[in-house]
């Protein structure tokens, strides 16, 4: 996630919507039969494509922000989601100095190493052949979503590809020796494959990668 180098602000996405719901600035929308600004929270989380906002901005590392509160960063048995780190989010809404994970994808930077690692792993190298997929929630195509091959050489660009919204859902290779997995609901991407290569991504500086044993 991104964090502004000014500091921390204590105004939350939630708060930030409803000053702006009350000034006239936001249309409220509306649900029959259920009271959405009485029931619901802004939560502020990217859906898709996630990237460094620019100047002024700074990564920030799930650790990093876990340390504050004296938190872990990822609750025992559970997966990292919107609901992890409830201690950096009053009420369950980020503050809106911190641009939060993005659902369903990584962020570009994070896409750009995985990329990197699998190349340097595979013996083919950038040449590997692989197949990505782009499921429903982000292709729109719902009977079936979108599958696309090519290479790894190629598979940064697949965070512009057409049918998604950021990184794919799946990446794995040709050969099924690793696979990556993003879902929808997560806030994290996960990989399964050979000792060695969870090692080399976990060595990885420009990664934040865990292994949690209870996946």
């Amino acid at each position: 996630m991104y964090e502004r180098e000014s500091g921390s602000a204590e105004i939350t996405y939630d708060q930030q919507w409803r000053q702006r719901l009350a000034a006239g600035l936001e249309e409220p929308t509306v649900v029959p039969g259920f009271d959405l600004e009485a029931n619901s929270v802004v939560i502020g989380n990217e859906l898709g494509r996630s990237e460094h906002p620019g100047p002024g901005w700074k990564r920030l590392r799930w650790t990093e922000l876990a340390a504050r509160p004296g938190e872990s960063a990822v609750v025992e048995g559970r997966y990292p989601s919107f609901r992890s780190l409830s201690g950096a989010r009053a009420g369950g809404s980020w503050p809106v100095s911190i641009r939060p994970p993005a659902e369903g994808s990584l962020d570009r930077e994070s896409w750009q190493a995985l990329i990197d690692v699998l190349i340097a792993w595979s013996p083919d190298g950038a040449d590997t052949l692989c197949v990505a997929y782009f499921g429903p929630a982000v292709s729109g195509e719902f009977d079936s979503g979108v599958t696309v091959s090519g290479t790894l050489g190629g598979a940064a660009d697949l965070y512009d590809h057409p049918s998604g919204v950021g990184s794919p859902s799946n990446l794995w290779a040709a050969n099924r020796s690793w696979i990556t997995w993003s879902d929808w609901d997560l806030c994290a991407t996960k990989v399964a494959g050979p000792t060695e290569l969870t090692e080399e991504l976990q060595a990885k500086p420009e990664l934040e990668a865990l292994r949690l044993p209870w996946c």
